[in-house]
């Protein structure tokens, strides 16, 4: 089914059931003014190249205010949690639980791989707790980033007020996780990417609503899980499958065959299908029922 979605101002992906690791749909999306291809991508949490590829799009065109463009958005979940964040690295998304119920899931924009000088801005993994919340925070530049502004000759500085040239935007989740912090973007754009110095960015919009839920004390984790499989409750099987982005040396095709055998689906499943989504690496939830 398809939904014809009018506004994706406040974007959440809800579970298409309650009982099956899947959030999101197959959704219409309508352009509206100052939309961008990167930048509903951005906001729907999928790679622009998909959009393009999916809708036959001319890169070269601009877009028509009240386009429709055909999106997946479907995502499987990798992990319930009895409550609080959930962000897994490679498909950078942030899940958040009530009662192991998923209540939103945000596309966000995490830590650069590491990069040829070696410098490391990899969103670690690990348990956190939030420490606090602010609205209209000051940005204590980190001396690691100091450095960095030095290096490529621009003015170093050390603290940044509020206002629309603070890159933690007007609200800023921190975390137990050292220098750690989930964060409005002024760079839309950066987020579903791996652009940041380690934090969590996120679109204003969505940082607005997860901001009002989170409490001091939350738990949280970041995990790293480039390989998703699960079953629906309409009884279909779905791979997901992302780059090893932090090159872990994940065997996604062996991860891939070792969640279909745990589930007893060795026989259930198009393994050309398999193959497929494990050498292409989209990062998009697919159907790979027989």
């Amino acid at each position: 089914m398809i939904r014809m979605l009018l506004s994706l101002a406040f974007m959440a992906l809800f579970p298409l059931v309650c009982h099956a690791n899947l959030t999101g749909d197959i959704t219409m999306y309508h352009v509206v003014q100052g939309d961008t291809i990167e930048g509903i991508g951005a906001k729907l949490g999928v790679k622009w190249s998909h959009i393009v590829e999916e809708n036959r799009l001319d890169t070269k065109s601009l877009l028509r205010i009240g386009q429709k463009l055909r999106v997946n958005t479907i995502k499987i979940i990798p992990k319930i949690k009895e409550r609080g964040i959930l962000i897994n690295v490679p498909d950078k998304m942030l899940y958040f639980f009530k009662e192991r119920r998923l209540e939103m899931a945000f596309p966000v924009g995490l830590g650069m791989p590491v990069a040829a000088d070696k410098t490391d801005w990899r969103t670690p993994v690990g348990l956190f707790e939030v420490r606090n919340k602010q609205k209209n925070p000051k940005w204590f530049v980190p001396k690691s980033i100091q450095q960095e502004m030095a290096r490529e000759g621009k003015p170093v500085e050390k603290v940044i007020s509020p206002g629309p040239d603070n890159p933690l935007g007007r609200h800023v989740i921190r975390t137990s996780l050292s220098g750690i912090e989930i964060h409005e973007t002024i760079w839309p754009t950066s987020v579903y990417q791996f652009r940041s110095h380690g934090c969590v960015r996120m679109l204003p919009e969505h940082m607005e609503k997860l901001f009002k839920e989170v409490e001091i004390a939350t738990p949280g984790e970041i995990i790293y899980v480039p390989v998703k499989f699960a079953l629906s409750d309409r009884g279909r099987y779905y791979l997901e499958v992302h780059r090893d982005i932090y090159r872990k040396g994940v065997d996604l095709g062996g991860e891939a065959r070792r969640l279909i055998e745990k589930a007893g689906a060795i026989h259930r499943v198009d393994w050309k299908k398999v193959e497929k989504i494990v050498r292409e690496k989209k990062g998009i939830a697919e159907d790979i029922t027989l």
